[in-house]
């Protein structure tokens, strides 16, 4: 391919690390190309909470309309926030090595459960349901923004700690001594991976981006995803789900949780690599153990 590849990414310093991480990618190869940065619907209201926005795919809509539209040849996205159904005629190409997967907190205080009423900032339902189900004597208050803005509303507001993607830290250079890794808490299903999507009638380029496809990453996600899908969870919902290679083994650990956190089902099981719609077959326990109805419980009251 001679033509200059367009890659369209939000307009966060995130969004830009990834798509110049991948922009390196391509250059490391022979091909040229170009950023077009795309403001996206969740990025545009920084106020309302995600879950009340009424659709999946905020992050993600602009850059398929642009896609779409021919105006940019390529996406790239945190995988978290792509919706498990891509839109038709865009189709996933690749899905790049793992950054970290897990949760962290920011402290401005030493959080620990021996004191009550303390304050702790999220914006996600997952991330607030878990840390309520560990702390119920906490209070959780909402949170939006890109990384730097939520920093600095952590810095200015009176909380005590706030939660973040361990990734979105370490890719922009912002650990320190006050970042805790929550290990006990599941990430959002994805988490941690890009994926890179194109037109699906795009083959040349296509072919081009399989090269970067990472395919233990690619496998791993797509069990984490197809139990998100088979819950019908959006990306809001308080779900998580982690799957990592063990050798010639898969080890999954999911689960669905209640906002308040006094109700969760939990699933953790190893299987071959081999094994064919796991991420399916384990939501579907977890639909049959109780989960059914607490999913239904929150879908009303959202």
């Amino acid at each position: 391919m001679n033509k200059v590849i367009r890659i369209g990414t939000r307009e966060s310093a995130l969004a830009i690390w990834q798509a110049n991480t991948f922009q390196d990618l391509l250059t490391s190869k022979g091909y040229s190309s170009e950023l077009i940065p795309i403001k996206s619907e969740g990025d545009l209201d920084l106020v309302q909470p995600l879950y009340e926005m009424g659709t999946t795919g905020i992050f993600t809509k602009t850059l398929d309309t642009a896609l779409l539209n021919d105006r940019i040849d390529l996406a790239i996205h945190s995988m978290k926030d792509v919706p498990t159904r891509l839109p038709e005629g865009i189709e996933q190409a690749a899905v790049l090595e793992r950054g970290p997967v897990q949760d962290v907190i920011v402290q401005k205080t030493n959080v620990s459960s021996l004191q009550s009423h303390q304050k702790i900032a999220t914006g996600s339902l997952r991330r607030k349901a878990q840390w309520l189900s560990k702390f119920p004597d906490h209070e959780i208050v909402p949170l939006r923004g890109n990384i730097q803005t939520r920093l600095s509303k952590l810095k200015n507001e009176n909380w005590d700690g706030a939660i973040f993607a361990e990734a979105a830290l370490v890719r922009l250079k912002l650990e320190n001594k006050s970042v805790k890794i929550l290990d006990w808490m599941i990430p959002a299903p994805a988490q941690g991976a890009l994926m890179i999507v194109c037109k699906s009638q795009n083959k040349a380029l296509f072919n081009i981006l399989k090269q970067f496809n990472k395919p233990e990453t690619a496998l791993c996600t797509q069990i984490e995803r197809d139990f998100l899908r088979t819950l019908e969870g959006g990306c809001t919902a308080p779900i998580g789900a982690l799957a990592t290679v063990e050798g010639d083994n898969i080890q999954f650990y999911g689960g669905v949780f209640s906002l308040d956190g006094k109700r969760k089902f939990i699933i953790k099981e190893t299987f071959k690599k081999s094994s064919n719609q796991k991420g399916i077959k384990l939501a579907k326990q977890l639909l049959k153990k109780g989960a059914a109805d607490l999913l239904q419980e929150l879908k009303s009251s959202l």
